[in-house]
């Protein structure tokens, strides 16, 4: 099987999107598979002049990348868009020119927030970095999730009402990965 790279666009350690990736990572679908949550909290802003000498987190998080099969990105929605914390780790991981970590890595997108559009408008401006990027994007089935009480469980979870429908959502991903794979 594979290792899957789940990056949160989220840093609080309870945020909902936090919950969700890693809840998402004991599907029925997601056994067999290995899953890391590379940390893109202790990046540095992203300044150009570090590209001829990144950072040891920069370079942490682009080794992560660079060694999974695919990257699954969830985001919560800050302003109608993705966070910068997330939009930074896409700057990092994409520099110095010609040196992306992130060319060709199939990726699958989601997000939670307690709106009941959850996160749609972050998730299409992140879509448009990951067209740019190169990153093939599995486009259906989407996932807007709006955070309600049992979505994750005490024990971490995925809830009932949500189980099989994210279940699905996870097979159709690693599907898009092994189409992608090389």
């Amino acid at each position: 099987m594979s290792t899957i790279a789940v990056i949160v666009g989220s840093l609080r350690d309870g945020s909902y999107n936090r919950q969700v990736g890693h809840a998402l990572t004991r599907l029925p679908a997601a056994k067999g598979h290995d899953f890391i949550f590379p940390d893109i909290g202790t990046l540095p802003l992203y300044d150009q002049d570090d590209d001829k000498d990144q950072a040891a987190p920069v370079v942490e998080m682009k080794d992560q990348v660079k060694s999974a099969a695919g990257v699954i990105f969830v985001t919560p929605e800050y302003n109608r868009s993705m966070p910068g914390v997330l939009k930074n780790a896409l700057d990092h991981g994409s520099r110095p020119y010609g040196e992306s970590a992130w060319l060709g890595k199939p990726a699958g997108v989601l997000g939670v927030s307690p709106g009941k559009a959850g996160t749609a408008l972050a998730q299409q401006h992140l879509r448009n970095v990951l067209s740019a990027l190169g990153m093939p994007t599995l486009h259906q089935p989407d996932v807007f999730l709006q955070w309600t009480d049992g979505l994750v469980t005490d024990d971490g979870e995925i809830g009932e009402g949500s189980r099989d429908f994210l279940d699905g959502w996870m097979k159709a991903y690693l599907r898009w990965v092994e189409m992608h794979s090389n």
